[in-house]
């Protein structure tokens, strides 16, 4: 078994021996990903105590080492550089899986603060009225496909460009939507809000007995992260990804632009996020978006 402390020098030490030309140069994601999961360890090393599970992320993390070395050896072949490329999608499953060990439901989360929010800014909890309020089974149809949409949304462009052999755009939508998922899950570990989903009773039989629905709830019984609401990093992460498909091809973000507007609006009116999340979700997803065009990062 790797040692806590052992680990937390390995991912900065390997950072500066690729630095010093040891091998291929680290790119933006990596780092990104090296510095995002430093911090995850020295969270999981304090929460040893109370879910013995962390050991299991802390090996993950030393394997994820092990996986960058191999993966930054000079000389890849085609498929080589693209699975260099596209390996952060590939491992988000994993990423995510790793906030339900960090957390669980008897860590206190925020929900309060954020319905505070929401009666401030909206002055009801939309998440929980908007579908009563208007009742309607074709929105809740449209809107629970939308919510499955976004696992296309997040992944489907790497694939579609990287097919094309434009791996300089499948780099640059990497490492967007990797910022904005670092950025979504690091308010998941320090600023756990449950959501609607687990808060609030569940919407009428009516409104879930379309066959979207009963998909949609059946991968948040299989899958979802408890604590992982706030901001929505499915409004967020659509969002980015659509922006940045349509800087590496305009008619590609364009198709997306229609199923990330729905999503943004179906996750509240399907109860699965409060207003706010999808709103911050906005923020954090065209920030992210912002600042990486400014400064022109790949």
């Amino acid at each position: 078994m790797v040692s806590p402390r052992r680990l937390a020098v390995t991912l900065p030490l390997f950072a500066r021996e690729h630095a010093a030309g040891w091998r291929t140069p680290l790119r933006n994601v990596d780092l990104l990903l090296l510095a995002y999961l430093a911090i995850v360890s020295v969270v999981a090393v304090m929460r040893l105590s109370i879910q013995p599970g962390c050991w299991w992320l802390l090996l993950a993390h030393a394997l994820f080492v092990l996986l960058l070395f191999l993966m930054t050896r000079p000389g890849l072949g085609r498929v080589g550089r693209t699975i260099r490329e596209l390996y952060p999608i590939i491992l988000l499953p994993g990423f995510y899986g790793e906030l339900d060990v960090l957390s669980s439901p008897a860590r206190p989360v925020h929900d309060l603060t954020v319905q505070h929010w929401e009666q401030l800014i909206f002055g009801m909890q939309v998440s929980r009225e908007w579908w009563q309020r208007v009742p309607s089974v074709f929105l809740s149809t449209v809107f629970h496909t939308a919510y499955l949409s976004y696992y296309l949304i997040v992944a489907a462009p790497a694939l579609y460009l990287a097919w094309k052999g434009n791996l300089n755009g499948v780099r640059h939508f990497v490492l967007a939507v990797m910022t904005t998922f670092v950025i979504c899950y690091l308010f998941f570990i320090f600023f756990p809000v449950a959501g609607p989903y687990y808060v609030f009773p569940r919407p009428a039989e009516w409104f879930l007995a379309n066959l979207p629905a009963r998909w949609a709830y059946g991968a948040l019984s299989a899958g979802s992260s408890y604590g992982a609401a706030f901001p929505s990093s499915h409004v967020a992460a659509a969002l980015t990804a659509t922006l940045a498909a349509k800087r590496a091809s305009r008619w590609l973000g364009l198709t997306l632009l229609v199923p990330t507007i729905l999503l943004t609006l179906g996750v509240v009116y399907c109860q699965m996020h409060y207003g706010i999340d999808a709103l911050t979700g906005v923020v954090v997803g065209g920030g992210v978006t912002h600042l990486l065009e400014r400064n022109g990062a790949a």
